[in-house]
């Protein structure tokens, strides 16, 4: 299996929940190899993605005489990162964002090793319901199921995981070969001790043995010690089969948490946390822990719902440099917690501020030689969203990851029906060209001193702070 955590600051290992009450995995899921060797089912016949740009950059550099200490650098900081004890809550979820299970969890994390042979180990447990057998008087016992995750270091961060990391904005993510964890979570953490090894058992839902992608993008809070995991988990036909969450916060004694109590309740119409306005950073780098900055851009985002329930999604993002700007246009419906899009691409809503998008169909991306892209958003405090975007090639192979953190930008209401489009454009552009300055004079993506001139913007538009949202 691949890895899972974070953290600074090299935590001891901590204890681990009392071994009386400590069950071993059963023989027949321990003993699934994490990592096998088994490709995508959805395989092209092609023998490389010959249409995307990134794929190209990326196996065309050089490495670089450095590459081995910034390597090295990257794992140490990543495994700083996921150090520490995590208790946290296992939310599943079907393909439209119904809740299938929630499970409690906690996370043992510690290292060991120095240098190219430091390794992250990790120690998942998992909090069994109570036996059908279960003795009388016995229910205030907690029993939790251990389960060893594969170590992570140096090989298998780069050969099976091929890491996306941001240490900056403390976000990652992975790629995994099976769903075995996912698998063990379920069956202990619903079935327990009554599960008997069935493949299907009834009232519950198991990844494929052999899924095509398994994708795990991290999120961590902005200003608390707490952080979402999502995982993608697509069928052999390149369906998506289930979602997974690992909501955790770091801690010896802090609450097991429920997705309903981190920003939003899930019972409103979850697409209106997104509509709006949005303007941010984003900063893209390719796959694997040499993973290298590609480019970085201001992003201007607006999602609206028309008269007639159309969801209008516009996105502009600037090159740092200010000498390439791409715009995307997409038009979708919601069906309940569903969006689809033209084109074919879904977002699946889920409570707690988060979405998932994915391909509907992966198998038909590949089959007509496009790369396609997996994505989790998290609106991790009011007014702030932070989305990562994981881009495969058509031979199923990770090649670059997106970071984007983003702010609403609110129009005052005696004005906000009032303000001429022209005025609007206006300043959302000077919003750019700041940005992009600032990157430009300090070389990443804190804003710097002395911006350029404002162009002049009627004085209903100029901003003020407050809210965690960009008000004008």
């Amino acid at each position: 299996m691949a890895t899972i955590c974070h953290l600074p600051s090299l935590a001891p290992i901590p204890k681990s929940p009392d071994p009386r009450r400590t069950r071993h995995i059963p023989a027949y899921l321990s003993q699934q190899n994490p990592c096998p060797s088994a490709i995508p089912a959805f395989r092209s016949s092609r023998t490389k993605a010959t249409n995307s740009p990134s794929s190209t950059k990326v196996d065309g550099e050089a490495q670089k005489p450095n590459e081995e200490s910034i390597s090295i650098d990257n794992l140490r900081r990543f495994i700083n990162l996921n150090l520490g004890k995590w208790n946290g809550t296992f939310f599943q979820f079907d393909a439209c964002g119904n809740l299938l299970h929630k499970v409690s969890t906690k996370l043992a994390v510690s290292s060991y090793g120095e240098d190219e042979l430091i390794s992250l180990i990790q120690t998942l447990y998992i909090k069994q319901p109570p036996s059908s057998t279960s003795i009388s008087g016995s229910e205030d016992e907690l029993d939790w199921a251990e389960y060893k995750i594969k170590e992570t270091n140096m090989f298998t961060v780069d050969k099976y995981q091929q890491l996306g990391f941001f240490p900056k904005e403390r976000a990652f993510a992975l790629r995994y070969q099976s769903a075995g964890m996912l698998e063990t979570v379920l069956r202990q953490g619903v079935l327990g001790e009554d599960d008997t090894g069935e493949e299907s058992p009834k009232n519950l839902k198991l990844p494929s043995r052999r899924p095509s992608i398994v994708c795990e993008n991290c999120l961590y809070s902005s200003d608390k010690d707490l952080r979402a995991r999502a995982f993608h988990i697509l069928n052999p036909q390149g369906i998506i089969e289930m979602l997974v969450i690992f909501l955790e916060e770091r801690g010896e004694a802090v609450p097991f948490l429920s997705l309903d109590s981190t920003m939003l309740l899930g019972d409103t119409n979850r697409i209106e946390p997104y509509l709006g306005n949005w303007i941010g950073h984003s900063v893209t780098k390719r796959s694997g822990v040499y993973g290298a900055t590609i480019a970085e851009a201001t992003t201007v985002a607006s999602l609206e719902m028309s008269e007639k329930g159309q969801l209008i999604q516009d996105i502009t993002s600037t090159s740092a440099g200010g000498e390439v700007t791409t715009n995307v246009h997409w038009t979708g419906i919601q069906s309940d917690n569903l969006v689809t899009f033209d084109g074919g691409y879904q977002m699946i809503l889920l409570p707690g501020g988060m979405y998932m998008g994915c391909p509907c169909d992966v198998a038909k991306s590949v089959a007509e030689s496009k790369s396609f892209h997996m994505e989790f958003c998290w609106l991790e405090a009011p007014g702030r969203r932070q989305r990562l975007v994981r881009t495969y090639d058509v031979e199923g192979l990770a090649i670059v990851v997106l970071s984007s953190t983003v702010t609403r930008i609110l129009f005052r209401k005696e004005t906000q029906n009032d303000v001429p489009l022209a005025s609007m454009t206006r300043l959302v552009r000077q919003m750019v060209v700041e940005q992009t300055y600032s990157l430009r004079k300090r070389g990443d993506s804190t804003p710097g001193p002395n911006p350029p001139q404002r162009e002049d913007v009627p004085p209903e538009l100029k901003l003020f702070g407050g809210g965690g949202a960009l008000r004008v």
